[in-house]
């Protein structure tokens, strides 16, 4: 097919429309591709449950194959299961998913051995060159000795090493209702939470890569309302959302009231930290709460702030041996899991921590949600430099006021802050306000928001 690699070849992933901007004969190039690029011997692959899913993973796979590769194929399975695959097993891995996108989209999220990210500056510039080389002259010639395909079981190994990084020996009895958006949390929960004194209450657990209830991206909260609704309706203690393919996690409690990604983290992070023994680093992104790195501190661990993006946090926490990061998009990494994202061990630390106490998940989280937030707002301008330019004139000089350019703008002064960064596919700025209390954090975004429209 004749494609626009600059369209479906990402920061972090291969993403687009089947099959418009890509189908099975170009999942064969990226295939090889990548057995090229990585240098291996063998590799593995997964997919979500889209429609497309099986047959560009298999095209996938052959093209590997076709270069001398071996490849172990696991089947369907959560991202994170596949990260778990790449870090057992020692392999470079590909998980064929779109995540939240709609139901036409399909993507590649890749690896290196040990679930190491492969993105642009690590692997994928060059896998698109080399795709886009073939498009031109031709697929490449076919090793001597093709690899070999193969099946494997991942789910039972992947749910009991999950099991081994988080203690539920003595949690009392819950009732959580998951809502798996069709997606792949409805594969993985049942064979993560068999044994515990769960109660299970699922939600739209059967695979349909159509979403044919809401769409698998609980980050909008249009597609949490279910859930917030289930969730008292059942006299449940909590609920959890995963995304399409599972590697992210949202938590509402026992009145279906959302706990912020941010209380997640500070409270895995306090967990992680005496897991560890009260020491070590915690990675957070600029735009996670302020609770985060106030509450690493109070447990006695070291916060380190990142730009937004989960390549900065993966590289980061490889940098200085982080022992968890997390992200206001609830995108949870864990170094005993290959400083990989996994919404599902999360959601077990948010389970053992409300498990080992006898008061409400409302009250567990209150020590862990100290500030009020404004959520991303979006806004679209002709010059997201200007506008910056003016936000930075507004506010540079004026007293106890700092600015920093760590991604995009940062103002921050002692009782409030603001962030605000440009798309970097669109003409949007995105603003994401917080302060001690809503009226301080409204008049905040306010004038934040009055001068980036302008």
């Amino acid at each position: 097919m004749t494609a626009d690699l600059s369209q479906i070849v990402k920061a972090y992933d291969v993403r687009g429309v089947v099959p418009d901007q890509w189908d099975e004969s170009l999942a064969g190039l990226f295939g090889a591709a990548f057995a090229e690029v990585t240098g291996a011997a063998a590799i593995v692959v997964g997919h979500d449950m889209r429609p497309s899913s099986p047959g560009l993973t298999r095209a996938f796979a052959r093209g590997a194959a076709e270069q001398g590769v071996d490849v172990t194929e696991i089947g369907l399975c959560s991202t994170d299961q596949l990260y778990y695959a790449s870090g057992a097993l020692n392999l470079p891995g590909a998980m064929f998913t779109a995540s939240h996108n709609p139901a036409q989209y399909n993507g590649i999220k890749m690896c290196r051995a040990g679930a190491a990210p492969v993105g642009q500056d690590t692997g994928l510039a060059q896998i698109r060159e080399l795709v886009e080389r073939w498009l031109e002259s031709g697929a490449p010639a076919p090793a001597a000795r093709p690899g070999t395909l193969s099946r494997r079981e991942t789910l039972n190994d992947y749910a009991a090493h999950l099991r081994t990084l988080v203690d539920l020996t003595a949690i009392r009895p819950l009732k959580v209702v998951v809502d798996a958006g069709n997606g792949m949390g409805g594969h993985t929960v049942p064979t993560v939470f068999a044994g515990l004194p769960l109660t299970l209450v699922p939600m739209y657990f059967e695979l349909d890569g159509t979403f044919p209830n809401h769409e698998a991206n609980p980050l909008d909260p249009a597609n949490l309302v279910d859930l917030q609704k289930r969730v008292p309706a059942e006299g449940a203690d909590l609920g959890i959302a995963f995304d399409g393919d599972a590697d992210r996690c949202f938590v509402v409690d026992e009145h279906g009231d959302p706990v912020s990604p941010s209380a997640v983290t500070a409270l895995v992070a306090a967990r992680e930290l005496a897991r560890h023994g009260g020491k070590g680093t915690i990675i957070h992104n600029l735009i996670t709460s302020r609770t985060v790195p106030e509450v690493v501190k109070e447990h006695g661990g070291t916060p380190v702030r990142t730009r937004v993006g989960h390549s900065f946090i993966k590289a980061e926490m490889a940098r200085s041996g982080a022992i968890f990061g997390g992200e206001h998009s609830a995108h949870y990494y864990f170094k005993d899991f290959w400083n990989a994202d996994t919404g599902m061990l999360a959601a077990l630390h948010v389970l053992a921590a409300l498990g080992t106490q006898d008061g409400p998940l409302s009250a567990l989280v209150a020590q862990y949600d100290r500030y009020t937030g404004s959520g991303e707002i979006n806004s679209t301008v002709a010059d997201q430099s200007a506008r910056l330019a003016a936000i930075r004139s507004a506010y540079e000089g004026r007293a106890d006021v700092t600015l920093d350019d760590l991604d995009g703008l940062t103002v921050a002064a002692p009782d409030w802050w603001f962030n605000v960064r440009p798309s970097n596919t669109e003409p949007l700025l995105r603003l994401n306000a917080e302060a001690k209390d809503e009226a301080t954090m409204v008049k905040i975004r306010d004038e934040a928001l009055a001068i980036i429209r302008a």
